[in-house]
């Protein structure tokens, strides 16, 4: 890959450096160096790293010498995961780490009993951050316990871990950090600096693995040979099972694109069929599939006008030195929706602006924040007049696009080598310009039956019906979050599940937003759908939404919970979760008694026991 100043913690003049100097490297050159600089720097111990990219390494498959004894050979890997990122990086660490001649434990955190965490002596954690920088559902209770006073001294411990979050959010890779920092406070000491990664966090997950492999075969002066453990064992943390995955999409055939909103509403919900025939790529009902979108050609046209840029001038994008138009760079693989703190100040450091500069000094954090809400690219060069900067310069500060995931639609027992969405197109004015869902856009206006879309299945272990047919389901999903149910009872149905359903659906208006009324009322018919309560808020004088169906459905509600009901939310995080949240916290304090601290420990046991499950965003 090419290196760049937002893809690695280098300055311009280093990443020029290292371009140059990389490519003319042998294979053994390569691998002496990784070995070298891991000796070098990675038992210097606490300085955070920010997330770096990986050099070239190749991947060696010539049984390699025996490496120097370790200090352990046990290493207990825990994950904490909303959408599965994290989950299948630990998976496929730990079979990796076991291949070597590791004994591993692999655990998600809630998974996992704290009083043995005082006896373990290498640990690596793989968390993603949550909504405004909290721990994902899976890594609560962990969290809580690890930062309360029951927490043990960990003077023994090893430990390593690896963030994964969104440098859009203000609170970037915030669980990794409390992670990092508490484990220090309780004694231990770092295997490798932690690792922060952005949305594309394929090379910065590599080079961490890498180093910890490294760190954990020596545990002192690297040898090649250890450095080519490091590295079969780095590039196998980001493979997949199908040859398409994040970073090599496959491109499926639009087979349906239908608008399911009637005529007069003022919404726009897109159902997509697409065909995943020969990609080899398999899903379970509550996993997600990510899409690679397009940036809106209007915006691409007048960014580059903005700039007085050339439209077919060559610039980097991609890995390994590959260059495209400038105009395609722009539409298919850098991201010119959103600002971030980070880009900031990289285009300051490159321009000298003295404004960006000023917005960046200590003190104007708010200011900064209300600048970055809803404004993109095309904003940051008008309101700071950064024309005249060479475009090749300046998409090296750019990210690369990120893929969209969206919770599948679809059973694919009863929709082989197909997977269906559900997707809200996003249009709306701020700063006197029309502004664009970068996606739900581009699904919504310009793919075609036809078309191909690059795509990748996304696993998510934490939002999966029962094991057990026959235990009951209560599924809560409001607009688009409706989106998974029709893919849990769409399986149910294929398998003769006879465990009952409850399906709690919400919008706007009844008459034109009711999503999959014909596919409800059949599974109703059948017997697939047990009950079914909607809330349309805007067809009563007073706002009904699902938390206030829930409410006034309690007892009915209760006894499902009572005979062991799995409880679903699918949706927004900011709102509706909350209310949905606190709805069911209501309800247990009103019919089964409890006060408000027993229905929060009954809620948190639930979560524990795979009983209340969610899928937010």
């Amino acid at each position: 890959m090419e290196l760049l100043v937002t893809n690695s913690p280098f300055t311009q003049e280093q990443a020029e450096l290292l371009n140059r100097l990389l490519p003319t490297l042998t294979e053994g050159q390569r691998i002496w160096l990784g070995g070298y600089l891991a000796a070098q720097g990675f038992a210097a111990g606490s300085a955070v790293s920010a997330a770096p990219a990986a050099a070239p390494v190749t991947a060696v498959t010539a049984a390699p010498a025996e490496a120097p004894a370790a200090v352990s050979k046990e290493v207990t890997v825990l994950f904490g995961s909303q959408s599965g990122n994290s989950s299948g990086l630990a998976k496929k660490l730990s079979k990796k780490l076991e291949e070597n001649g590791f004994q591993v434990t692999l655990s998600s955190m809630a998974d996992y009993k704290t009083n043995g965490l005082k006896k373990v002596q290498n640990l690596l954690i793989l968390v993603s951050t949550h909504g405004e920088g909290e721990p994902p559902d899976n890594a609560i209770s962990f969290h809580e316990f690890l930062h309360s006073k029951r927490a043990p001294k960990l003077d023994g411990l090893s430990f390593s871990v690896l963030g994964l979050g969104d440098t859009s959010y203000e609170f970037f890779c915030q669980t990794a950090k409390d992670f990092d920092k508490r484990l220090e406070e309780l004694g231990g000491k770092r295997i490798v600096p932690r690792v922060d990664c952005d949305v594309d966090y394929d090379d910065a997950a590599k080079q961490w693995a890498e180093q910890v492999v490294q760190s954990l075969q020596g545990a002192g002066a690297a040898s090649p040979a250890t450095a080519a453990v490091a590295a079969s064992v780095g590039a196998a943390v980001i493979s997949e099972e199908s040859e398409y995955s994040r970073s090599n999409p496959f491109q499926a055939e639009v087979l349906e694109n239908l608008n399911l909103n009637g005529r007069g509403s003022d919404r726009e919900t897109r159902h997509v069929e697409l065909s995943l025939e020969g990609s080899g790529l398999q899903y379970e009902p509550g996993d997600s599939l990510g899409v690679y979108p397009q940036n809106h050609p209007r915006l691409v046209e007048e960014l580059i006008g903005a700039m007085g840029w050339n439209s077919s001038e060559d610039v980097p994008a991609g890995k390994a030195g590959e260059r495209l138009p400038l105009g395609e760079a722009l539409l298919r693989y850098y991201e010119i929706t959103v600002l971030t703190k980070p880009l900031l100040e990289q285009v300051a450091k490159l321009t000298g602006n003295s404004g960006l500069q000023a917005l960046l000094e200590a003190g104007r954090e708010q200011e900064l924040r209300a600048y970055l809400y809803g404004r993109d690219l095309l904003d940051l060069v008008q309101d700071y007049s950064l024309q005249g900067v060479p475009a090749g310069d300046f998409v090296s500060v750019l990210r690369k696009l990120p893929a969209r995931l969206y919770s599948i639609a679809s059973s694919p027992k009863a929709h082989p080598d197909e997977v269906h969405l559900t997707v809200r197109s996003v249009r709306y004015e701020a700063q006197g310009r029309e502004r664009y869902g970068v996606c739900s856009v581009h699904l919504a206006e310009r793919v075609q039956p036809g078309d191909g879309l690059p795509v990748f299945v996304q696993q998510n272990p934490n939002f999966k019906l029962p094991e057990n047919p026959d235990t009951p389901i209560i599924m809560i999903g409001p607009g688009t979050g409706v989106a998974p149910f029709r893919a849990f009872l769409g399986e149910r149905e294929e398998i003769g599940a006879q465990g009952k359903s409850w399906l709690f659906f919400g919008d706007q208006h009844f008459a034109t937003d009711f999503l999959y009324q014909i596919e409800w009322q059949r599974w109703l018919k059948d017997g697939v759908l047990t009950r079914l309560d909607v809330a349309f808020s805007r067809d009563t004088d007073q706002k009904v939404y699902v938390q206030h169906r829930m409410l006034e459905k309690s007892k009915e509600l209760y006894q499902w919970l009572q005979e062991g009901a799995v409880v679903y939310i699918c949706g927004d995080e900011k709102k509706m979760a909350h209310d949905v949240h606190a709805a069911l916290a209501a309800i247990l304090q009103q019919e089964g008694g409890l006060s408000p601290e027993a229905a929060a420990d009954y809620l948190s046991r639930m979560q524990q026991e795979k009983r209340y499950q969610r899928d937010v965003y």
